[in-house]
């Protein structure tokens, strides 16, 4: 049976979703529809495990979603990421200071992010030191956002180069006892991505 003719009697077809090509293009699950534009902006999340092959990292939880469905496969972009809840509780230590940053960012093709930081440190931080850490957080992911696209700057993030970015500012005023990119999220996508979406569907649509 065709999926257009599938799609008419309300069977679902399965899809393959695929990871983006800057991680890969790595299956990272399966889903159903009856009509392939109803997987536009379906988000899934898989752990960095499932991207890098490394055991040591089921504590990162990579967010992307569907933005283009081609034949039976959805193709996605970067979304967000964030750390395992328990393994940041973890990382907390008596007598030291969790020092958080929030920033929004925009990449040099136009998405927007909110990115959240976080420093560990190994003795309590006082207030100067605290504002100091915060400021280099910032001024990094700000700077690295700003010449990089989304795919390069997720890379980025989460595979650790922004950490170690991060922490070589900073053993310039202390040696952090761990430094994370912890979160981010898209916030906004370019407007020609946003005005093309209508297009991808009938894409899809005619793929089929």
């Amino acid at each position: 049976m065709s999926s257009k003719k599938a799609a008419a009697k309300g069977v679902k077809s399965e899809y393959i979703i695929k990871a983006p090509p800057y991680f890969g293009e790595r299956v990272i699950g399966l889903t159903f529809t009856d009509e392939p534009s109803k997987l536009l902006n379906r988000t899934t999340k898989v752990s960095l495990y499932t991207l890098t092959d490394d055991p040591t990292k089921q504590y990162l939880l990579v967010k992307f979603q569907i933005v283009r469905v081609t034949g039976n496969t959805a193709e996605t972009i970067f979304y967000g990421h964030e750390y395992d809840r328990e393994y940041l509780k973890s990382l907390l230590r008596r007598g030291s200071s969790r020092i958080d940053g929030f920033y929004d960012v925009e990449t040099a093709d136009g998405y927007r992010l909110r990115v959240q930081c976080t420093v560990f440190t190994q003795k309590r931080a006082r207030s100067g030191k605290k504002t100091a850490i915060r400021h280099i957080m910032n001024n990094v992911v700000k700077a690295e956002s700003k010449r990089l696209e989304l795919g390069q700057l997720a890379q980025e993030m989460v595979l650790g180069k922004t950490a170690s970015d991060i922490y070589n500012e900073l053993k310039k005023i202390l040696i952090p006892r761990h430094v994370g990119v912890v979160k981010s999220k898209v916030l906004s996508k370019p407007q020609q991505i946003a005005a093309t979406k209508e297009a991808a569907a009938t894409e899809a649509m005619n793929a089929t």
